[in-house]
């Protein structure tokens, strides 16, 4: 049996659903939080760790390309990947280098618009070297029409893209 994101093999468990994903949604206390004041940007960055930043920036390099993450700004200890640009507020994902770095089960899951998009992403993301890969395929224990590839980059960091038929709703 070959191990997994969530240490099960998926060929045969139809992508089960973890238990924590099975339950609903919930509203937390409203102490010193409304919705009122919630805008649509609240991710700023991804501070990554990486053993081999060599290994590391041509694979983000082609990968978050396709994620919009298109501006690079190099550094010696912080090299980052910007999404806007233009003066306006831009969120990041920034590599940093780390020879103990030891990757876990944490996985980020980005979102896609179409079952297309995963597919192209997951294209790139095989000739840019990720590993591990599985699908892309239709994940039936999670949500309806799930669609997603799952890989790991050069390091085993934990990643995903997905796509729902039917959007996540807090209610």
């Amino acid at each position: 049996m070959r191990a997994s994101f969530f240490g099960f093999d998926r060929r045969t468990q139809d992508c089960a659903r973890p238990t924590f994903l099975r339950a609903k949604a919930f509203e937390l206390s409203r102490h010193g939080v409304e919705d009122r004041h919630m805008t649509t940007r609240r991710f700023d960055h991804i501070d990554l760790r990486v053993k081999d930043m060599a290994k590391a920036k041509p694979f983000y390099r082609k990968f978050l390309a396709e994620l919009g993450f298109v501006h690079e700004k190099p550094g010696r200890s912080f090299h980052t990947f910007f999404s806007g640009g233009s003066g306006k507020p831009s969120e990041f994902f920034g590599l940093s280098p780390d020879k103990n770095h030891k990757p876990n089960r944490t996985r980020i899951a980005f979102w896609a618009e179409t079952r297309q998009e995963v597919d192209r992403i997951a294209k790139v993301v095989r000739e840019a070297g990720g590993k591990k890969l599985e699908g892309p395929e239709i994940c039936k224990g999670y949500s309806p029409g799930y669609y997603a590839f799952f890989f790991e980059d050069p390091d085993g960091n934990k990643f995903e893209i997905c796509c729902r038929e039917k959007p996540v709703f807090a209610d």
